[in-house]
């Protein structure tokens, strides 16, 4: 039972740190970059929404949807480790035109090979004026190897969503400043040292990872930004044409 509660306080933090993941958390300034920005775009989410590559669907609790559908790539191990409520071949979403009020994707369409034919099939899902929410990495490690096949800039991301009749309602970049580069560190640091102890990946954590994620937050006190270099595309989008 406390084995459990722990395994469940520690996800948590994960995905919605506090100032305790600065102890914790590897991945404190980007998962508190989409937690901020998920949550203030979160009341634009609303209907029956379909959350595409859904995993664990951490963050449906912050939307206001009636339905929340999770659709997840068919293999055998999404079948056993994520939440999705339906599973497809990755090309053809099993759902009808003009089904969907709202559609979700973060930290997703880096994993797409085929983002033309992911884009028509959102477009197709979606309601007329239905809302496109996606979060996606600009800097970061090749990553659930080997299936990440791309980074989008700012100019890259807006030009390919209006090709295929969405027009960008929001554009934030999240973490645009010294933080990046402390993030960078940690998950250098983690993915090098790793192991399959937890006991001593928690050390690690603590003694080389934690100095870093304070260091960060105090040097971002006195830095300025930098648009050009940051760890997330946020967009907010609108289906405005039908195909």
């Amino acid at each position: 039972m406390l084995k459990d509660k722990l395994r469940k306080f520690y996800t948590h933090e994960m995905y919605f740190p506090t100032l305790l993941s600065l102890f914790i958390n590897p991945f404190y300034f980007a998962r508190k970059g989409l937690y901020k920005n998920i949550k203030d775009l979160s009341p634009n989410v609303t209907g029956r929404t379909l959350d595409v590559g859904c995993g664990l669907k951490p963050y449906e609790s912050l939307y206001k949807s009636e339905e929340y559908i999770g659709l997840e790539y068919d293999s055998p191990e999404n079948r056993q480790l994520k939440k999705a409520d339906y599973f497809y071949d990755g090309i053809a979403f099993p759902f009808d035109e003009n089904s969907f009020d709202s559609v979700v994707a973060n930290e997703v369409f880096e994993h797409v090979f085929n983002p033309n034919t992911f884009l028509d099939e959102v477009n197709r899902i979606l309601k007329k004026d239905g809302i496109l929410f996606m979060t996606m990495p600009f800097v970061w490690d090749e990553h659930e190897q080997p299936f990440d096949y791309a980074r989008y800039t700012s100019f890259g991301i807006k030009s390919i969503l209006e090709k295929h009749g969405f027009e960008v309602m929001t554009y934030r970049k999240s973490i645009n400043d010294i933080r990046v580069i402390f993030q960078l560190l940690n998950l250098f640091i983690w993915k090098k040292l790793r192991t399959k102890n937890s006991l001593i990946n928690h050390i690690i954590i603590l003694l080389l990872i934690f100095p870093f994620n304070l260091i960060g937050e105090l040097l971002n006190l006195f830095f300025p930004k930098n648009s050009d270099l940051y760890l997330d595309n946020i967009i907010l989008a609108r289906k405005v044409k039908i195909d």
